[in-house]
């Protein structure tokens, strides 16, 4: 009996993953559950498991070869001798067309170029940015004085990322509106906040999310932010950790070049909030990017008004810290 091993679809948007690694050599011993490769997908490098015992046979799919996603990457057969007559290597597999970017013909204007083939993360940033083109975005700014709040956060022993994304939480969650998302059907209204946080991650962009950000204790998703980052660095986030946020937060505050930025409104939400680096005068900017469909200009000023009043009066974070 021969049993594939087949490129595993670990996300809704996930095309092709990258062989990374074998575990394995052929002919060696391979038992159900464990990991006989490493693929390198949108977000992270994540392992092949075996769905049955026996020995590993080729023809093996090289490493460093992308193959679309169900395609066989290698084979389990019940005998070692089976696998002497099922040997070689797969070097070229066909990519969907879907997945290949089209030639630019402006690069033949300008000086000599080599072409790179990008991370699968890079190429997923890439793909998820494109697929924005279509929503009509507008932009609106304040700017608030975020002394305070880095202050109390750091008091009660919490991250400013994490005193932020609690209050954007808050936030969201006195206008439903900035919860929903339009799609074809109609408007998609969320029960719950979950907040995508953008963090750069050495390789790309990722934006893990904290689920139930408005209601959990904030020991709970302060627990959560730490598993998160601890995922990430080890490069062992999974879709289900970085998928689904109803709000997204991009803070580069951390870089104090950085006066003033907008970002893109990620597919799947209907607003994003830029946090800038704090100006001479000790305020910050922030500026909020909503989708038209279904976010109108005096709803993003009243967000904003809303979101400033509590980076100043923080009696929700105190009562907070008593759940600590």
């Amino acid at each position: 009996m021969k049993t594939e091993i087949t490129m595993p679809v670990l996300s809704g948007t996930m095309q092709t993953g990258r062989l990374t690694r074998w575990n394995k050599a052929v002919g060696e011993t391979v038992k159900k559950g464990e990991a006989v490769a490493e693929v390198e997908t949108d977000k992270a490098i994540l392992d092949v498991e075996a769905f049955a015992d026996g020995y590993l046979a080729g023809p093996l799919v090289a490493v460093d070869t992308d193959i679309p996603v169900r395609q066989a990457i290698g084979y389990i057969v019940d005998t070692q001798e089976a696998t002497q007559a099922s040997n070689g290597t797969i070097h070229a597999v066909q990519i969907p067309a879907s997945a290949k970017a089209p030639e630019d013909a402006d690069l033949r204007l300008g000086p000599p170029y080599t072409i790179e083939r990008p991370s699968m993360l890079r190429a997923a940033v890439a793909r998820n940015m494109s697929a924005t083109l279509d929503t009509p975005t507008f932009l609106i700014s304040s700017r608030f004085v975020m002394a305070p709040l880095h202050t109390a956060a750091r008091q009660v022993g919490l991250s400013l990322t994490l005193a932020l994304t609690r209050a954007c939480a808050l936030t969201v969650a006195e206008d439903p509106w900035f919860n929903h998302v339009w799609t074809r059907q109609g408007l998609a209204k969320r029960s719950r906040v979950d907040v995508g946080v953008a963090v750069d991650s050495g390789g790309g962009l990722i934006t893990p999310v904290l689920r139930d950000a408005a209601v959990r204790p904030l020991k709970e998703l302060a627990e959560d932010w730490r598993i998160m980052l601890g995922k990430i660095k080890r490069g062992r986030i999974y879709p289900e950790d970085y998928q689904g946020a109803s709000f997204y937060l991009s803070n580069l505050g951390v870089f104090p070049e950085v006066e003033r930025f907008n970002a893109i409104v990620p597919v799947g939400a209907s607003a994003i909030l830029a946090v800038a680096a704090a100006g001479s005068d000790g305020r910050t900017d922030f500026t909020l990017s909503c989708d038209h469909r279904v976010i109108f200009g005096a709803d993003a000023a009243r967000f904003l008004q809303r979101l400033g009043k509590r980076l100043e009066d923080l009696c929700w974070l105190a009562a907070d810290e008593r759940r600590l």
